[in-house]
């Protein structure tokens, strides 16, 4: 008989050992799982959602090979076979929760596309930043268990490196704050009002005056500005202050003296202000009679040149948190100077015609406001509806294309219920006109916007909005049918009929909503909450609650 060495007992003594290792490894059931990284940092081999699902965790449990007897073997198989018991076929991971996507108020409208921006409300992906992957852990098999003398090696697993943590800036936390910030208006949405010391927005003048007083709110603790401090006056850092356009050089003077809402930071910035004054451009840039906005377009070529070439931020958003306002006509057309100022920016105008490319979802209606002193005084207030004789008045000259429609229809008819001139007799006072009337005709000129809007709210007398595709001030937030009459062009024939059918109930309603409103358009030095400088802020936050901006990483 052959006599076998002590090295051929012990390869013979070890091929059955291989060869039920590698059945095992081969034929054994599988389990998938996922790799989390944990809060503080360690790497769990997990197969559910319950805590005796977990089966081992760091480098202690692999890589480790033991020779085991008749009772740790039944040890092991009695635990393999509950895990497989307690454990389903196949899981599927968790997705992650999306983001807060849902329109905060009537901003909604077609996805802007600069690099480094994305829509935030509707639909946002705020995806946590955990990584999901999947794994497999080695199990043993139930059958043919191994003899006394056979060894099981556990074969060695090696787990891979957790992924670097990622370091959060600044731009993130303000993301942060953000979208908190839209949750929080979404839950007021249906909730009740929130107190405040000042004023409660309530009643059908608003689309949802809980969520716009939690809006508002949001933005006083939040809210921040960088104005460029680029450019030298007259054109930059200035404007007219005692004109129909007065409302540009008003809100220029009131941010750059605001303590609340402007920033020295640009890195902690929301949005960024542009500030030129198109109606200082006019009249020192363009060259009188010409009919050449050349060198007004290149002003502004120049000026985001400059800014741009010395801060990032431009170029992070293309624009998308920047803004511009205007109220001189020629607006919209210095804006298309630069593509991306007309396309991405935040273009404050008064003139918010979209058929001339005004856009709702990102642009702002500017109100259009004739300060002829610099102030209102004299210009608040009216009597009470009973006290308002005047069915409809308008005063003024032809210019635009519907006011002479209306003129044409309604002047010299003799009848006291419409008081259409185009001019006033001597000694008439056109805000006693206003007064003594309980619906005052607001037609558009040239351009959409008139300044009789604020005029006739101001004095409590109705608005009638005659104009084709003009957006008013704040519609995102005020529901203007509730304190207005909107009459279209082909209706001024019909203009008194349309007037007179509205009930002196509904009226005296309307009228009261009027008053109410009035806070959002009164022009105050220094500001108050709620007045028309917060509320253009407040537009303001709204449109950069609509983008979401990314560092270019």
């Amino acid at each position: 008989m052959w006599s076998l060495s002590p090295s051929a007992k012990l390869v013979a003594f070890m091929v059955p050992f291989i060869l039920v290792s590698v059945l095992l490894k081969v034929v054994g059931p599988r389990y998938p799982g996922r790799v989390i990284l944990s809060d503080n940092s360690w790497l769990l081999w997990s197969f559910g959602s319950s805590k005796h699902d977990i089966i081992g965790h760091g480098a202690a449990a692999a890589n480790r090979t033991a020779v085991m007897g008749v009772e740790r073997m039944a040890a092991v198989l009695e635990v393999r076979k509950k895990v497989e018991e307690e454990t389903p076929p196949s899981h599927t991971a968790p997705r992650p929760e999306a983001g807060d996507g849902g329109s905060v108020f009537n901003v909604s409208g077609p996805a802007r596309s600069p690099t480094g921006v994305e829509v935030a409300l509707g639909h946002e992906s705020d995806q946590t930043n955990a990584t999901i992957e999947d794994s497999r852990v080695p199990t043993l098999s139930t059958s043919n268990p191994p003899s006394m003398s056979e060894a099981v090696v556990l074969p060695e697993k090696k787990l891979p490196p957790p992924p670097p943590l990622r370091e959060y800036t600044i731009l993130d936390r303000l993301e942060a704050g953000l979208r908190r910030a839209r949750s929080a208006i979404r839950e007021q949405k249906n909730g009740s009002s929130t107190s405040d010391p000042d004023y409660v927005p309530i009643g059908p003048m608003y689309r949802n005056a809980n969520a716009f007083h939690r809006s508002y709110l949001e933005m006083e603790k939040q809210f921040k500005i960088f104005v460029y401090e680029e450019g030298e006056p007259p054109v930059f850092h200035n404007g007219p202050c005692k004109s129909i356009y007065a409302m540009e050089g008003n809100f220029i003077h009131m941010m750059e003296i605001s303590t609340q809402f402007r920033t020295g930071d640009p890195e902690k910035a929301h949005v960024f202000f542009l500030p030129f004054s198109v109606t200082m451009m006019v009249q020192f840039v363009y060259v009188q009679d010409s009919h050449d906005f050349g060198p007004i377009k290149q002003t502004v070529i120049d000026y985001l040149n400059v800014v741009s070439a010395k801060y990032p931020y431009w170029n992070r958003s293309l624009g998308a948190d920047h803004f511009m306002l205007a109220c001189h006509d020629w607006g919209p057309e210095t804006s298309r100077a630069v593509p991306n100022l007309y396309k991405n920016s935040i273009r404050v105008l008064c003139n918010a015609n979209t058929s001339e490319g005004f856009n709702p979802s990102k642009d702002i209606s500017f109100p259009e406001i004739n300060l002829h002193t610099g102030g209102i005084r004299g210009l608040i207030g009216g009597p009470s509806p009973s006290h308002r004789p005047i069915l409809a008045f308008f005063a003024g000259g032809l210019h635009g294309p519907i006011r002479p429609i209306l003129l044409e229809h309604w002047e010299h008819k003799n009848d006291p219920d419409m008081q259409i001139h185009k001019y006033l007799r001597r000694g008439v006072s056109y805000i006693d006109m206003m007064r003594k009337s309980k619906f005052c005709i607001c037609p558009s000129g040239y351009e959409v916007a008139s300044p009789r809007v604020v005029e006739a709210i101001y004095t409590g007398c109705i608005p009638v909005l005659i104009s084709d595709h003009y957006v008013p001030p704040f519609s995102d937030v005020l529901n203007w049918k509730s304190f207005s009459v909107e009459v279209p062009v082909s209706e001024i024939p019909n203009l008194k009929n349309i007037l007179a059918s509205i009930s002196p109930r509904q009226y005296i309603r309307m009228q009261r909503r009027v008053v109410q409103i009035r806070r959002h358009f009164e022009v105050n030095s220094p500001p108050k909450r709620f007045d028309v400088f917060h509320m253009i802020l407040h537009s303001l936050w709204l449109r950069r609650l609509n983008v979401r901006v990314h560092d270019n990483h």
